[in-house]
C-alpha cells in the first residue's frame, strides 16, 4: 500500500472515545490511552493538513477534518500531466475502528467517476463501487476502499496495532499484518514530533512502511516518486526516505544472500536443454557450458566437453532463451526481484531521479541485491503544468545543452524528450545528443507531429499513441493531456496501416532507421479493461498475487463514455497491433519496453507482438539480441554464445513455439549466478 496505489484508498478509523495526549509514562510508540466521553469535554473538529509531493514538488493536497462526533470528511486531489484523482469522502468507524459507513465520490487518476459507499443495516456491512458489490457480517473484517485517500492507510494502521498479533481480516477478502520499524524525533523546540514506521506486510508485493506521530495520526507515507507529508514537514521527507531505503536494502541484501546461487569454479553445464538461437530463430538440445559470468559453449551435447568438477543442471527439455531485455521502464528497488524472477537480465530505465537509478544500479552490479543490468536514458521535460514528475527541466538552450551534458557526464546512454519540451528546443538537444555520443529518443511534444520528431532527428519513438496521434491530432492541439489516450481510443480504428498515407510515414520510419517503442501492454489496459472484470491474460495470474495487487486487476480502463464507446476502444486496440505487425513488416525495428509492473508486464508484450501475428521466434529475438544491438551491447549480450554474458532464462515450454509459455520461468542466470523464480517470487507474496 504505497501513495501510488490509489486502489487502496480512504476509510480513516477514530478510537472509541478520541485520542488524548500520552501519559509521561507511556512508550514512544504506544498508542495513546483512551479517556471515557464522560470524563472529558468532548473534542473540537480538528483539521489534518497534507501535502503530495511528486519528486519533491508540490502536486496536490490531502485535507482530514475530524468532526467532534468521530466522523472523518477527507479531500484528496493531485496533477500529474492532466491525470489524477479528485476525491471527498466521509466515514464513520465503529470502536474498534472498523469502517461501518463510507461514501466516496469524484473521479479516479484517470478521471473514471468514483461512486462508492459502504453502510451497515441488522449487523450486516454491504459495499459498492465500480468493480465490486459484496456483504459480510459487521464486525468479520476491515473494509479496505476501491477508491479513497492516503490517509486511510492510517486508520487501518491504527486498527492494526490494536489488535494483540498486529493481524487482522479486511474486506472484501484478505488479511493484514503490520510491523513496527524506526522511530525517529523531527524537528527542533517546540515543534519537535515523535514519529514512528511502521510496515503494512501481506497485502502487497513488499512491506509498505507509513509513519504515524505518538497519537496514532499520519504523519507521512513516502516514496522516491509520491509522497504525502503534513504540511509545514516537507523538508523532513529526505530523512524518512534515509530510513526506508536502509530497511528496505536490508531487506534485499538478506533475500540476495538467501537466494543467489554461485556455482563452483569449474563452472556450471546446463544440459538436456533447448538452446533458442536468436539469429536462426529455431532451438536445438544441447548443452550450454558457463563458467564464471561468462558462456563457454553451446551446442550439441557431444561437442561440448564438461570440465571436472563442473555443476550440472538438467534442465530435462526446458527451453533456455538469452536473458530477457524490458528497454523502457522506470526502476525500483523491487522491480530487481520481479525483473529476474521473469527472466529479464536488462532493462533500459527511460527517466527516473538520477540518484535513485546510482543506487540501484551499484547494488545490482555489485550482487548485494537482486537485479537486471541496468541503461540509462535522461529524461528533460519544459516546465508547465502538464511537467513529468522529474527534476530536470530545460526551457533556454542553454538549459538544453546543460541537461544533456549534465547526463553524459554521469554515462546515461541517450536522453529522453518530453511532451511538454518547447518545439524550438529540440534541435539543441539533439545536436548536443550527437556531440556526446548519445541516443535521442522521447514523446512527441506539444507542437509537433511524430513526423516532425523523426525529421528533427529522433532515433527512437516511445509509445504507440504518438504514432497514431500524427495522423489524428494537429499541432495546435495538447498532446500533454489525457487526449493522447483519449482521442487514440475513440479514433484510433480509423487509421489503416494500408492507407497510401500511413504507408508513406511507415516507409520513412524505416529508411531513416527509426525505432518504436510500442509499449502496447498499456494500450490494452487502458482501452480494453473493464471495471470489476480481470483481463483475460491476468486470470493466469490472478490467484498468484497479494490482496491488493489482486484487486488492482479490477480496476479498469479509461472511462467508456457511452454505450458504443467500449466497442469502439477495443476496435482501437486491435488498430494498434495491426500497427504494430505493419511496422515489423516494414521493417522497422521494434524494442520490448513496458512502463508497467515489472516482469509481468513484459511477458504480456510480448504475448501482444505474437496476437499481432508476428513469428514467435523473431518475438523472441526483439526482446533478445534485438534490444541489444539498439543499445549497441551486441558484442557482450543478447544471445546464447561463446564470451557473451551468462545472462539465460530457462523456461519450462516452449515460447518459440506458444509465446503464452513466455510466462513460465523457472530459472534466470545473471552473469553465472543462479536464481530459482520461485524463490524470488515467494519474497514479495508471489506464488507459484
Amino acid at each position: 500500500m504505497t501513495p501510488l496505489r490509489l486502489s487502496a484508498t480512504l476509510a480513516l478509523t477514530v478510537m472509541a472515545c478520541g485520542p488524548s495526549t500520552p501519559s509521561a509514562t507511556s512508550t514512544p510508540n504506544a498508542m495513546p490511552t483512551q479517556k471515557c466521553a464522560a470524563t472529558r469535554a468532548p473534542p473540537a473538529e480538528r483539521v489534518i493538513r497534507f501535502d503530495c509531493l511528486m519528486m519533491g514538488k508540490k502536486a496536490g493536497e490531502h485535507v482530514v477534518t475530524v468532526h467532534p462526533s468521530g466522523d472523518r470528511a477527507a479531500t484528496f486531489e493531485f496533477n500529474d500531466r492532466g491525470r489524477g484523482p479528485k476525491l471527498t469522502a466521509h466515514l464513520e468507524t465503529n470502536a474498534d475502528g472498523f469502517p461501518t459507513a463510507l461514501d466516496v465520490v469524484g473521479v479516479d487518476y484517470l478521471k473514471v467517476p468514483v461512486d462508492e459507499h459502504l453502510t451497515m443495516k441488522n449487523g450486516t456491512l454491504a459495499w459498492k463501487n465500480r468493480a465490486e458489490i459484496g456483504e459480510a457480517p459487521a464486525g468479520s473484517g476491515f473494509y479496505v476502499p476501491f477508491h479513497g485517500m492516503t490517509d486511510h492507510d492510517a486508520a487501518l494502521a491504527r486498527a492494526l496495532i490494536r489488535r494483540p498479533d498486529h493481524a487482522l481480516d479486511l474486506l472484501p477478502k484478505g488479511r493484514a499484518r503490520i510491523e513496527k520499524g524506526t522511530e525517529l524525533v523531527l524537528g527542533e523546540g517546540e515543534t519537535k514530533l515523535h514519529v514512528t514506521r511502521w510496515d503494512f506486510l501481506g497485502i502487497d508485493l513488499m512491506p509498505q512502511p507509513i509513519w504515524l506521530d505518538d497519537d496514532g495520526e499520519l504523519f507521512a507515507q513516502v516514496s522516491d516518486w509520491f509522497t504525502t507529508v503534513r504540511k509545514g514537514w516537507a523538508e523532513q521527507v529526505p530523512k524518512l526516505q534515509d530510513d526506508q531505503h536502509a530497511a528496505e536494502t536490508a531487506r534485499l541484501e538478506h533475500d540476495a544472500k538467501a537466494i543467489a546461487h554461485t556455482p563452483p569454479a569449474a563452472g556450471l553445464a546446463i544440459v538436456n536443454a533447448r538452446i533458442f538461437d536468436v539469429e536462426k530463430k529455431t532451438a536445438t538440445m544441447g548443452t550450454v557450458l558457463v563458467k564464471g559470468d561468462r558462456i563457454v559453449q553451446a551446442g550439441p551435447a557431444a561437442a561440448v566437453k564438461l570440465p571436472p568438477g563442473v555443476e550440472t543442471l538438467d534442465v530435462a527439455g526446458k527451453t533456455v532463451l538469452p536473458g530477457l531485455c524490458d528497454m523502457h521502464t522506470h526502476v525500483s528497488p523491487l522491480d530487481g526481484t520481479l525483473h529476474v524472477a521473469a527472466g529479464v537480465t536488462s532493462v533500459r530505465d527511460l527517466g527516473n531521479d538520477v540518484d535513485v537509478v546510482k543506487r540501484l544500479k551499484d547494488s545490482w552490479d555489485a550482487g548485494k541485491t537482486i537485479g537486471p543490468r541496468l541503461l540509462s536514458a535522461g529524461l528533460i521535460d519544459g516546465r508547465g503544468p502538464f511537467q513529468a514528475p522529474t527534476k530536470i527541466f530545460a526551457d533556454t538552450e542553454d538549459e538544453a545543452r546543460a541537461q544533456v551534458d549534465a547526463y553524459a557526464a554521469l554515462g546515461y546512454a541517450q536522453i529522453k524528450i518530453y511532451s511538454s519540451m518547447k518545439p524550438a528546443l529540440v534541435p539543441a538537444l539533439i545536436a548536443e545528443a550527437r556531440l556526446k555520443k548519445m541516443r535521442v529518443s522521447g514523446h512527441v511534444p506539444m507542437g509537433m507531429t511524430a513526423a516532425d520528431a523523426v525529421n528533427a532527428g529522433y532515433d527512437e519513438i516511445q509509445h504507440m499513441n504518438f504514432l497514431f496521434l500524427n495522423f489524428l491530432a494537429t499541432r495546435e492541439e495538447d498532446t500533454r493531456t489525457p487526449l493522447r489516450f483519449t482521442r487514440v481510443a475513440e479514433k484510433g480504428s480509423t487509421i489503416d496501416p494500408q492507407s497510401p498515407p500511413v504507408r508513406e510515414f511507415i516507409k520513412m520510419l524505416a529508411q531513416k532507421k527509426i525505432v518504436i517503442d510500442p509499449t502496447d501492454n498499456i494500450f490494452e489496459a487502458m482501452f480494453t479493461d473493464r471495471a470489476g472484470k480481470v483481463p483475460d491474460w491476468a486470470a493466469r495470474l490472478e490467484g498468484r498475487l497479494p490482496v491488493l495487487v489482486r484487486r488492482g486487476l479490477l480496476g479498469g480502463g479509461l472511462p467508456v463514455a457511452d454505450d458504443g464507446a467500449g466497442a469502439r476502444y477495443k476496435a482501437s486496440f486491435d488498430a494498434v497491433l495491426k500497427m504494430t505487425k505493419a511496422l515489423f513488416d516494414a521493417g522497422v525495428t521494434l524494442v520490448a519496453g513496458t512502463d508497467a509492473p515489472a516482469g509481468f508486464a513484459l511477458h504480456r508484450e510480448l504475448e501482444l507482438y505474437a496476437k499481432a501475428g508476428i513469428p514467435a521466434g523473431d518475438v523472441l529475438a526483439i526482446a533478445t539480441i534485438g534490444a541489444a544491438r539498439v543499445m549497441k551491447q551486441e558484442k557482450v549480450r543478447g544471445s546464447i554464445a561463446s564470451g557473451k554474458l551468462a545472462d539465460l532464462a530457462i523456461v519450462d515450454g516452449k515460447p518459440d513455439v506458444d509465446m503464452i509459455d513466455i510466462e513460465k520461468v523457472v530459472t534466470t542466470i545473471k552473469g553465472g549466478v543462479v536464481f530459482s523464480s520461485k524463490d524470488l517470487y515467494a519474497t514479495v507474496g508471489v506464488g507459484p
